[in-house]
């Protein structure tokens, strides 16, 4: 019988597949570290005062030929004639002389208010501010305003006053928290216009204090940065197409039916072909504000395929042959992972699915919203620890087993010994791989967290940001190759030679007649069927 490739493969040959996953993964590390830039970039936009009398729904522009009529203090002598729902604070985007472009990808925007102290007119605890909130685009710097999206939302005002409020202290501004404002799913244009009103009357923005003024910061995704993100997503894309084809094709060539393992291998390739889709390259010359949430269901889907072949990976080299190739045998893992995706999903429907009718609503508007989105966050944190201690105990528990069963192996000559020692090794090797790669993931967020984002290197700047993502992303391509290729059934057989009645095949025939290893079902590998607990006398 023809085993896995990980067992057939001669060590120079693995040597040099090792070698060049090595040079790939480098080379992924390196493309965002000194060729990609850094992945988004946040621009401050200062709101301009336009006055708007009449109160018309009309668009006001901050600059250009048909700027509107503005105020720059509220402390002019025009400003004192004004009343409160006079004022529209107005922000076009980008900077003059500036486009924006589909390479961005996506766009948001988060609101940070100027709020001066004065003893008359304090903040409230626990205020909300109420924002009428407009946005409109258009594609040249003459065309009239279309109106794209408009929406009445209300924010928690969380400000404090880090001196004692006293009179010697007016005029000096609270320090208030930034509040979420606009997520655009796509930049399909390359202007855009947000104006912003705050309404009062007796009951609307009351308690919010003296607003002297409003910024928004903008953040998108690097036109370069997508470049290159979309260039390795369209090079690994048919890469794992072709390695997922190529082994279902060998599995389906095998006189047995497939096992549980070769069955989630192969739904590994394909989480990983979904989330390889270049469908960046659409997005450019289409306005899909759904790519984020795309993006996001991507991502779930791969990560709790991998979660799933890791927790059946271990399970399948620790169970008994008769337990074996079930999967209800792994109910209560499996269902931890679907239930963490699950919970992550609905956050995320919650928020980036209305989004696509409503770029400015937020699930951390109300108090039960953010009350219930952290509450899904700890939900799903608790089980993601659960999961990975249980990853933790069964691998421990794989390599304790892998001992024991060497023990267990009747008297064998010492070519068969080294072959299985061979076996035995790789398996081990893949598994420390496998855990590394975990490691690498959790050591690189980290790393991005302590790090300003970029470090200097002589002549060159080290985008650490990019390099984690670009290296984490071809560090998952690779490692599902590496499963894919090892795992594939091998062309090789073992064969006696002529005439050498000493050279029969140590797999299939023991060297006493008084003990026998049975095998049970056929599988994948060699450690797969030695680890089935069926050792008979």
């Amino acid at each position: 019988m023809a085993g896995a490739i990980i067992e057939s493969m001669s060590t120079k040959k693995l040597f040099f597949l090792v070698l060049f996953i090595l040079v790939f993964q480098v080379l992924s590390i390196l493309v965002g570290a000194l060729i990609a830039p850094c992945p988004t970039s946040a621009i401050r936009y200062l709101a301009t005062k336009c006055i708007n009398r009449h109160r018309a729904h009309v668009w006001l522009v901050p600059w250009g030929s048909n700027q509107c009529q503005q105020i720059h203090s509220f402390d002019e002598p025009l400003a004192k004639t004004l009343d409160a729902n006079d004022i529209v604070f107005a922000v076009h985007i980008p900077l003059p002389n500036k486009e924006m472009s589909p390479w961005f990808q996506y766009m948001l925007a988060v609101l940070q208010f100027d709020i001066a102290f004065k003893m008359i007119n304090q903040i409230e605890d626990d205020v909300i501010v109420t924002i009428d909130a407009g946005l409109a685009y258009r594609d040249d710097l003459v065309s009239e305003w279309t109106t794209k999206f408009h929406s009445v939302e209300q924010r928690p005002l969380r400000c404090t006053f880090e001196v004692p409020k006293i009179y010697e202290n007016e005029g000096r501004f609270y320090h208030c928290d930034p509040l979420p404002f606009m997520e655009l799913g796509s930049v399909a244009h390359k202007y855009f216009l947000i104006n912003i009103r705050l309404p009062v009357n007796d009951t609307v923005n009351v308690g919010i204090g003296e607003i002297k003024d409003i910024h928004i910061v903008g953040i998108h995704q690097n036109g370069g940065f997508t470049k290159v993100w979309i260039s390795m997503k369209t090079v690994f894309s048919p890469w794992i197409f072709i390695a997922t084809a190529w082994y279902w094709h060998r599995i389906s060539l095998m006189a047995r039916q497939p096992v549980l393992l070769e069955k989630v291998i192969f739904a590994l390739g394909i989480s990983m072909m979904f989330l390889n889709v270049p469908v960046e390259w659409l997005s450019l010359g289409f306005e899909w504000t759904w790519m984020l949430l795309l993006e996001d269901v991507q991502q779930g889907v791969f990560y709790s395929t991998l979660f799933c072949f890791w927790i059946i990976f271990c399970g399948e080299h620790l169970m008994d042959q008769s337990q074996r190739n079930r999967l209800s045998a792994y109910w209560w893992q499996v269902g931890l992972v679907v239930f963490s995706s699950s919970v992550l999903l609905i956050f995320d429907l919650s928020e980036r699915g209305v989004h696509l009718t409503n770029p400015f609503y937020s699930v951390w508007a109300s108090e039960f919203g953010t009350n219930l989105v952290i509450t899904f966050i700890i939900v799903a944190g608790i089980a993601a620890c659960l999961y990975f201690l249980s990853l933790c105990c069964m691998v421990l528990c794989v390599f304790r087993n892998i001992g024991g069963k060497i023990q267990q192996l009747p008297a064998m000559p010492e070519a068969r010994k080294l072959h299985y020692k061979g076996i035995i090794f790789r398996f081990k090797f893949l598994m420390l791989v496998t855990l590394a790669c975990a490691a690498m993931t959790v050591i690189f967020f980290i790393l991005t967290q302590v790090s300003e984002g970029h470090w200097h290197w002589g002549d060159y700047t080290l985008q650490v940001h990019s390099a984690f993502l670009t290296g984490i992303y071809g560090m998952w391509n690779l490692y599902v190759f590496t499963i894919i290729f090892l795992y594939a059934p091998s062309h090789k057989h073992y064969r006696n030679k002529p005439g050498d009645s000493r050279q029969t095949d140590p797999l299939k025939k023991p060297e006493s007649q008084d003990t026998q290893l049975t095998c049970g079902e056929q599988g994948p590998t060699e450690t797969y069927r030695i680890m089935g607990k069926v050792v008979v006398e």
